[in-house]
Formats: C-alpha cells, sequence, structure tokens
C-alpha cells in the first residue's frame, strides 16, 4: 500500500482516501478532528476490504505522522522468566509446564539478578519479568526479585508482573490490592506488562482459559496502577477465536480507561502463534493471523486510539520483521526491544529469532525511511540516530554471553 502524506489535511487528495467508501472516510474525518470513536464506527474500520481497507491502512499511517512524526523507538532490554511451572493451563500457550515434567524450571533470585547485570553490562536499561503461576510460590517472591534487582542495579528500570501475578501476589500474602502495589512500587516496580488481556470479553476468555482473570479484575488492577503511579503497557492478542467485534470492544475498553488513567504507555497487538497450542491442535482456532490482519489490526488501533494512546509497538517475535516493517507503515511507531531472551513465542511455535541488536533495529529502520531512536520504558528518548547509518550487514546476537546452557530462554513481555 502506498504511503499516504504525514499530513492529515492532506490525506483527501490521496487517491487511497478519496476512492474509499463515503462512510468510511466520514469515520476516518471524525478520527482527525477528534472525536471518541463508536462502537458501530469502529466495526465500519475493523471490517473495512479493498479500498477501505488501504484507506484506513494510509490513514493511521498519517495519523502516526501527526502523533509522533517520523521516529520509530527501541528500547534495550532483556526478559527474564524465573520459572515455566503454571498450573493456569492457557490453551493458547505452549510454555507452562508442569512441576513434574522434564523441562520444567525454576530461578532463584539470584538467577534472575545476574541475569539482570548480564544485561545491563552490554547496555539494558529494562528487564522485563513474568513467569508460570506455580502453586507453591512463596507470597513475597515477586518483591523480593524487586528488591535484590534495584539494590543491585538501583538505575535498571523493572518492567515486570502482569495483571495475573499481581493478582496472584494479592492471593498468596492476602494483602489488599492498593496496599500490595504500593509495596511492590517502594520496593523498585517501575511499571507493569499489560499482558494476560488476551481479549478483554469473559466469554471469549473462557473459551481460551477459564482459570484466567475475568475482566473486572484486570481492569481493577490496571486501574489501581495507573492510579498509584505504576504505568503499564496493553496488549491485544488476535488471530485465534475471536472475531472483529471483539477487537473493537477490547480497543475501545482500553481507550476509556486511559481516559480515566492516563497510565498506558503503549499499545501493543500480540498475533497469536498457533502451532504448538492445545487450542490450535484440537480445532478450537484459526491458524494465526495472516499478513492483511496484522496491517488491518495496527491500522484500526492506530485510529482508535487517536488522542489517548500515541504509542502503538510491533511485536516482532509475533509477526517477523518483514509484516512488522509493513505495520510500521500502517500506524505503528515502536519496534518493541532487543529482548535478548525469548520463549513463550518460540515455544507456541515462532520462529523469527530471539534477539535483536539495536544495530539491526536501526538498519531496518532506515531501511523504510525512518529514523531510529532508543528510548526508555516510558518513551523518553535517550538518543536519535540520525547520522551516518551502520553498515548494512547485520550483526551477530551475543546471546551466548548472556545465557547459562541449563536455563532455558524466557518469553518476550510487554
Amino acid at each position: 500500500m502506498p504511503p499516504m502524506s504525514a499530513d492529515p489535511q492532506e490525506t483527501k487528495p490521496h487517491a487511497a482516501f478519496s476512492s474509499c467508501s463515503v462512510a468510511v472516510r466520514e469515520c476516518l474525518e471524525a478520527s482527525r478532528a477528534g472525536h471518541e470513536p463508536s462502537f458501530e464506527q469502529g466495526m465500519l474500520l475493523a471490517t473495512a476490504d479493498e479500498a477501505d481497507l488501504e484507506a484506513v491502512v494510509c490513514f493511521a499511517d498519517a495519523l502516526r505522522s501527526d502523533a509522533v512524526g517520523d521516529t520509530i523507538t527501541y528500547v534495550v532490554n532483556r526478559n527474564i522468566n524465573f520459572t515455566n511451572v503454571c498450573f493456569v493451563g492457557c490453551s493458547f500457550c505452549g510454555f507452562g509446564k508442569g512441576p513434574g515434567a522434564p523441562d520444567a524450571y525454576s530461578l532463584s533470585v539470584d538467577d534472575v539478578v545476574r541475569k539482570a547485570r548480564e544485561a545491563w553490562d552490554v547496555g539494558a536499561t529494562e528487564v522485563c519479568i513474568q513467569g508460570g503461576l506455580p502453586r507453591d510460590l512463596d507470597g513475597f517472591f515477586y518483591r523480593d526479585i524487586l528488591r535484590a534487582i534495584k539494590r543491585a542495579l538501583p538505575a535498571m528500570h523493572v518492567h515486570a508482573f502482569s495483571p495475573m501475578e499481581i493478582s496472584y501476589g494479592v492471593d498468596k500474602t492476602g494483602m489488599p490490592l492498593g496496599d500490595y502495589l504500593r509495596m511492590m512500587k517502594d520496593e523498585g516496580l517501575g511499571s507493569i506488562p499489560g499482558t494476560a488481556a488476551e481479549i478483554l470479553d469473559d466469554r471469549v476468555r473462557r473459551e481460551l482459559s477459564p482459570n484466567k482473570l475475568p475482566v473486572a479484575r484486570w481492569v481493577e488492577i490496571i486501574t489501581t496502577a495507573h492510579e498509584l503511579g505504576i504505568p503499564s503497557t496493553s496488549t491485544m492478542m488476535y488471530g485465534h477465536v475471536e472475531e472483529p467485534a471483539d477487537w473493537v470492544r477490547h480497543i475501545l475498553l482500553l481507550r476509556s480507561i486511559q481516559g480515566r488513567t492516563g497510565g498506558f504507555t503503549e499499545f501493543v497487538p500480540l498475533g497469536f502463534i498457533h502451532e504448538n497450542t492445545r487450542l490450535f491442535k484440537h480445532g478450537g482456532a484459526r491458524p494465526g493471523a495472516r499478513r492483511e490482519e496484522h496491517l488491518r489490526v495496527h491500522a484500526l488501533a492506530r485510529v482508535l486510539l487517536h488522542g489517548a494512546i500515541k504509542n502503538i509497538q510491533v511485536s516482532w517475535v509475533k509477526l517477523g520483521f518483514e509484516s512488522s516493517l509493513a505495520c510500521l507503515n500502517a500506524g505503528a511507531n515502536d519496534f518493541s526491544g532487543t529482548l535478548m531472551e525469548e520463549n513463550i513465542s518460540k515455544a507456541a511455535g515462532a520462529t523469527f529469532g530471539e534477539y535483536v541488536s539495536p544495530q539491526d533495529f536501526r538498519r531496518m529502520i532506515r531501511s523504510i525511511g525512518r529514523v531510529p531512536a532508543e528510548r526508555t520504558t516510558t518513551y523518553k528518548i535517550r538518543h536519535v540516530y540520525d547520522g551516518d547509518p551502520e553498515s548494512a550487514s547485520p550483526s551477530q546476537p551475543q546471546l551466548n554471553l548472556l545465557q547459562r546452557p541449563d536455563i532455558p530462554y524466557a518469553e518476550g513481555a510487554y
């Protein structure tokens, strides 16, 4: 699809915009004018096809340029999953293991700190920490991880513990939610991943994982964190059993939360990786999303979240690099993180790698005519690379320096 003018005021003469239906054009004009999108408008855009879809994608890219310019950001980070032992049993997950499985593992607090220190030593500013839910987990283990990392690395940003893990910590300690989150913030929790969201509809969630948090509890945890000054990401998993109406309701709910709290740093669409999951093997899901659906979801998110959440991130471990770059021309503006370790997507069947160097991020960003910039977790720009580009040859990942051979790679956290 051809690029659209960076100025939304110049979108009307563009061929894609002028050839779309009147109804779609009116929806896009309303978004540009700052009107709150309705469910009906969202559905019209979510189901757009052919010329209408091209117009949505081009318009989303124009809104992206208007909101954040031509910079594409990334963060240098490492993912650390302290265990793959989990009782939840999500049908879309290929990562969780029973406690007696031969490939089950659990890291100690010292293991986690060692991995965080290794990441710091090679330039990471963030560690993403999540894990399975073992039945015998100590209620204060999450707190102990935070305390140990911040003592060892005071400047490291700790992006950790999904709403599911927060809820489990509350259950294990018996503390009220607000008190528990205050304790975690005091011990160094910088932000939380907005994962465990999947699709924020209880009907869909029961099909995906009956043991997962209900929507109301997910919203309660996220909003309480925001109110206490703990920002979070937001996510949506698509390409499985959901329908376009579920996307629209999910995204509009996130927009509503953002209007109340302002605590979301970004929105991350997560394409379902199907190959090794029970959900797909038992015939309960379609085989992930195709390229058109990736473009549709990222563009839809940009339009529906315009004026609310300005950063839309691509998950390169889910999409691969070609589709990621296409989505960065369809409304997205962030390339995610270097990761250094990734296992949950890989366990589900992803084949796009486990690490991207900052140099490779910059090379790919320049390949589509945009400007690379390293950011912090909360989107403060650390460095804009607008000078001479690096060599076009890809650099070699330094994974051998960053892992112990007896501990598997950990997941990408968002």
